[in-house]
C-alpha cells in the first residue's frame, strides 16, 4: 500500500502550484515597481531638459 493517495498527491502538487505562482506573482510586482522608478526618473529627467531648454530659447529671443 502507498502512503500517499491519489488526493495527497493532487494537494501536494496544487500546494506546490501555489507557493510558484506566488512567488511569480511578488516577483512580477517587485519588478513593477523597480520599473516604474525608471520611467518616473526619466521622465522628469526630460521634462527638466525641455524647461531648460523652453527657457535657453526665450532668453535668446
Amino acid at each position: 500500500m502507498k502512503p500517499y493517495t491519489y488526493f495527497d498527491e493532487n494537494g501536494q502538487i496544487s500546494a506546490e502550484m501555489i507557493l510558484l505562482i506566488g512567488a511569480l506573482l511578488i516577483i512580477v510586482i517587485v519588478a513593477g515597481g523597480y520599473i516604474f522608478g525608471i520611467t518616473k526618473s526619466v521622465g522628469g529627467n526630460i521634462t527638466e531638459v525641455i524647461n531648460t531648454a523652453r527657457d535657453n530659447t526665450i532668453g535668446k529671443m
